[in-house]
C-alpha cells in the first residue's frame, strides 16, 4: 500500500465514523423529544388530580410538589425533578392555555421559544 492509499483509508474510515456518530447524537435527541411529549402527559394528569382534589388548577407547578396549607391537597403529585424536561430546563406552566384551561410547555433542547426539530416547542394538552 502507498501512503496515497493509507490516508484515503484514513479519510473514508474517519467519514464512516462522523456519520456515524451524527446519527447517534440525532437519535438521542429524538428520543428526548418522545420522553418530553410523556412526560408533558404524565404531568397533565397530575395537574387535573390536583384540580379534583383541590377544586381549582395550582398557581404554579411547584404546588404539585408541596402544599402550602393548601385545602384538599391530597399530594405530593409530583417530585421536584419532575418539573423539568429532559434538557434540564423548567417546564412551562400556563393558564390559561392557548387551547384550554392551561397548558404544558417542553422548551425543547435549545430551551428557547419557537425552534424547529428537537428545538420546536412541545405542547399539551
Amino acid at each position: 500500500m502507498s501512503l496515497l492509499e493509507v490516508i484515503l483509508v484514513i479519510v473514508l474510515i474517519g467519514g464512516i465514523l462522523a456519520l456515524v456518530a451524527s446519527r447517534l447524537v440525532g437519535g438521542q435527541d429524538r428520543a428526548n423529544v418522545r420522553l418530553a411529549e410523556s412526560q408533558l402527559i404524565t404531568l397533565a394528569g397530575k395537574v387535573d388530580q390536583f384540580r379534583m382534589d383541590t377544586g381549582r388548577l395550582p398557581e404554579s407547578l411547584d404546588q404539585l410538589v408541596s402544599a402550602g396549607g393548601l385545602q384538599g391537597w391530597l399530594g405530593p403529585y409530583a417530585k421536584a425533578e419532575e418539573l423539568n424536561d429532559p434538557w434540564g430546563n423548567p417546564i412551562q406552566y400556563r393558564r390559561p392555555g392557548a387551547n384550554g384551561p392551561y397548558e404544558l410547555v417542553s422548551l425543547g433542547a435549545d430551551g428557547q421559544a419557537g425552534g424547529e426539530s428537537v428545538n420546536g416547542d412541545i405542547r399539551k394538552p
